[in-house]
């Protein structure tokens, strides 16, 4: 084994592990993988996937009779399950199948189907872990179909039945939503569905041991390879059917907006200035909806992050990126007043929103229409939204709405006998507040609106 310390999100597989060198990401493989990995290698296998794009590159480092090791392709910041939206979890749920069946067509399968081993790079869904490959045994069953379904149809499930939402779960079942818990959420009618009750419903049925039905087999102890396909099959056709019947408020946010189309772009036009002047060449945009104001920057960008509270918002964004091959565009769902937070073993083993955007350390974040949110409807101060974003923060360009803004307004009126407590929301104690972690670079007032734009850039020590 490497003397290099491992990654603490990589302990589960004795196959290897992932390591960090010199600010690089790298995998050590063990001897007990060997046999598969050269397999792998030698029949083209992992070429074919590279050259499709499914699994991330790898280029082989060195290898000794004790350790093999291989370094990845670069991925600037990974997003994870309870960060995607609904369409973006389903193009991570038939990617793993797709793989499972190219498996299968060439005598392998994949041993584990974690949502955790899928992240999004380059504008789609990529397999990330090179190590849960295994040879196929003839008439043996999936052994990650259990997991399949807890990771991925299951919560795929929850969100088409109760909202996108549901996904989030995946935060507290780092090992996947118990069969037993999803069986119970689904409502009664999926009992009767053919397909629900024998890929959710009976393997609960069957793991329930205290059910008087339950004799203690397994679902299946044999099951062909033609079998395995049509399983396969019917996950894929069914998933990809799959469809949110909920409705959010953001499909009509830019027909909402109160400023003019010339404050529109003036707004727009400014923030492009800004970032081609700053050479920047990763943003992150907080609260940024569909990427509209990212997309206007004309200065090219190599990554931009872009999140928002919405799942429709950011499923539209992704949907945007597929279309125009957005290759430096990532989108994903994060709640700027309750962002991602570590979970897993010793909280070490799936890292925070926080501790992620630090490590990407962006060369300019946006808070576009989002400030009053944070603190009108999340209490949040001044100082602390100034602390938060001044952590990852080199420079921030920042809308600040005043309460004349009729978005303010409406908020400030939901407050009732509170109201008072918000008299601090006012530009001046703004840049009280912000001028305590920034400088600030420049201050432009749109025109014909209510709000003024920050340039700000972030003090040192």
């Amino acid at each position: 084994m490497t003397t290099k310390e491992i990654h603490t999100s990589s302990f589960r597989d004795p196959s290897g592990a992932i390591f960090i060198d010199e600010g690089q990401v790298k995998r050590v493989i063990n001897p007990i993988y060997f046999k598969q990995y050269n397999a792998l290698k030698s029949t083209g296998f992992f070429n074919k996937l590279f050259k499709s794009g499914l699994l991330i590159k790898h280029e082989e480092l060195s290898v000794s009779e004790s350790e093999i090791i291989i370094q990845p392709e670069q991925i600037p910041f990974i997003t994870y399950p309870y960060e995607w939206s609904f369409n973006q979890y389903k193009e991570a749920a038939l990617l793993t199948l797709k793989l499972q069946k190219f498996a299968l067509e060439n005598n392998y399968i994949l041993k584990d189907a974690t949502a955790f081993n899928v992240t999004f790079h380059k504008g789609k869904a990529v397999f990330i872990d090179t190590l849960s490959f295994d040879f196929y045994i003839e008439n043996t069953p999936w052994r990650a179909y259990k997991q399949f379904i807890t990771h991925f149809l299951g919560p795929l499930l929850l969100a088409h039945y109760h909202g996108a939402q549901s996904l989030k779960l995946m935060s507290n079942f780092i090992d996947g939503i118990p069969v037993k818990m999803l069986s119970t959420m689904l409502p009664f009618k999926t009992k009767l569905n053919p397909f629900l009750y024998s890929n959710v419903h009976l393997l609960a049925k069957f793991e329930d041991k205290h059910n008087e039905d339950y004799k203690g087999e397994a679902k299946t102890s044999s099951l062909s390879k033609k079998g395995q396909l049509n399983i396969i099959e019917s996950l894929y056709d069914f998933i990809k059917k799959l469809q949110l019947k909920e409705y959010s408020e953001w499909g009509e946010y830019y027909d909402k907006t109160n400023y003019s189309n010339d404050a529109f772009l003036q707004k727009s036009k400014i923030i492009n200035n800004w970032i081609t002047n700053l050479k920047a060449k990763t943003v992150i945009d907080i609260g940024g909806n569909d990427g509209t104001f990212v997309r206007k920057i004309e200065s090219s960008l190599d990554q931009a992050l872009v999140c928002d509270i919405d799942n429709n918002a950011v499923d539209y964004n992704y949907k945007q990126v597929k279309q125009n091959k957005e290759q430096f565009m990532t989108p994903f769902v994060l709640d700027v007043l309750n962002p991602s937070g570590a979970i897993g073993f010793n909280n070490k083993e799936r890292f925070s929103f926080v501790k992620r955007i630090k490590e990407f350390s962006p060369d300019a974040s946006l808070a576009l229409a989002v400030i009053h949110h944070m603190t009108l409807s999340g209490n949040i101060t001044f100082d602390m939204s100034a602390s938060f974003f001044a952590s990852f923060s080199k420079y921030l360009i920042i809308e600040f709405p005043k309460r004349e803004d009729s978005w303010v307004e409406r908020l400030l009126k939901t407050k009732g006998e509170f109201k008072a407590h918000f008299d601090f929301y006012n530009l001046n104690n703004f840049i009280e507040s912000y001028t305590k972690y920034f400088d600030i670079e420049e201050q432009i007032e749109i025109e014909d609106s209510k709000r003024t734009l920050f340039l700000l850039k972030v003090k040192h020590d």
